[in-house]
């Protein structure tokens, strides 16, 4: 199984610290640079194939309903915890909008939740 692609963009010009726990996972992760970075996600994960995008913003909804109307990704939005990304992952959700959370957890939980779903768990 191949390590899975998660690309992060946030508002703010963030996401090190998600990329960091993505890494630990097994994952790899791209970070888009700079502010605004949120409003790019979808074409980032159209040009490098990715699995998961994960958008930080103050409400988590710009960059995922971005990325799902341009791009037809299935994307929910609005995510305040690390069990509501897990959950959403488990329910096949490719764009992850979430408010500024940008932690080390959140990128370790993804990937291994994703991981598992692949794995058929």
């Amino acid at each position: 199984m191949s390590k899975p692609l998660i690309v992060i963009g946030h508002r703010m010009g963030g996401g090190e610290k998600t990329a960091n726990g993505v890494r630990k996972a097994g994952g790899e992760a791209i970070v888009i640079p700079g502010m605004v970075a949120d409003m790019k996600l979808g074409s980032y994960m159209k040009e490098h194939n990715a699995d998961i995008g994960i958008s930080f913003c103050g409400s988590g909804g710009a960059g995922a309903i971005t990325a799902a109307n341009q791009f037809g990704f299935r994307a929910v939005h609005h995510l305040r915890t690390v069990e509501a990304g897990v959950r959403a992952v488990k329910d096949g959700y490719q764009v992850l909008g979430f408010g500024f959370m940008d932690t080390e957890e959140l990128g370790i939980k993804l990937v291994e939740t994703y991981l598992a779903v692949q794995k058929g768990e």
